[in-house]
């Protein structure tokens, strides 16, 4: 029998493809669990450098719908592996400058394995399913178009 102060707090999957500057603050503060003791974050942002091309910025885009629907089913892949709380992927879109973060994923969980190996498991398959585009710009005003060399449904060369 539970005491009338503990509620059950129901587990959310908060997912957002955005133009805005991502927060780590504010994705890490969505996911915070009295019941948890661990808060587990990947942050990927925009480097300088692609394969000796000075890069000055990345441009994502997205189906939106399709993306946060694929999103979804990764949230729901990870409740089936791990004893997770709650997960938050956020996932910018449009012009990314360098040190930036363009995708923020945070998890947490009981104990640490859990939420470190669903934040593992969320950038991996992310990068291999979501339909997401990204678009490198070059500082010599050159820019190319990259496939996910984890993308299932990219063709091989």
């Amino acid at each position: 029998m539970k005491n009338m102060g503990e509620v059950e707090e129901k587990s959310k999957d908060i997912i957002k493809c955005t133009a805005e500057k991502l927060s780590v603050d504010e994705v890490s503060q969505l996911v915070i669990s009295p019941m948890c003791g661990a808060v587990s974050l990947f942050v990927g942002t925009t480097r300088n450098n692609f394969e000796g091309e000075k890069v000055i910025s990345l441009e994502y885009e997205a189906y939106i719908p399709m993306a946060e629907n694929e999103i979804r089913k990764i949230c729901s892949d990870i409740r089936q592996k791990w004893p997770v709380k709650h997960i938050a992927v956020f996932h910018r879109l449009g012009l990314v400058p360098v040190s930036e973060a363009s995708i923020v994923i945070a998890v947490s969980s009981v104990h640490r394995a859990a939420s470190l190996a669903a934040v593992s498991y969320a950038i991996d398959t992310l990068k291999a399913k979501v339909p997401i585009w990204k678009k490198e710009m070059y500082e010599e005003s050159s820019s190319s178009w990259k496939r996910n060399k984890e993308c299932f449904w990219a063709t091989s060369d």
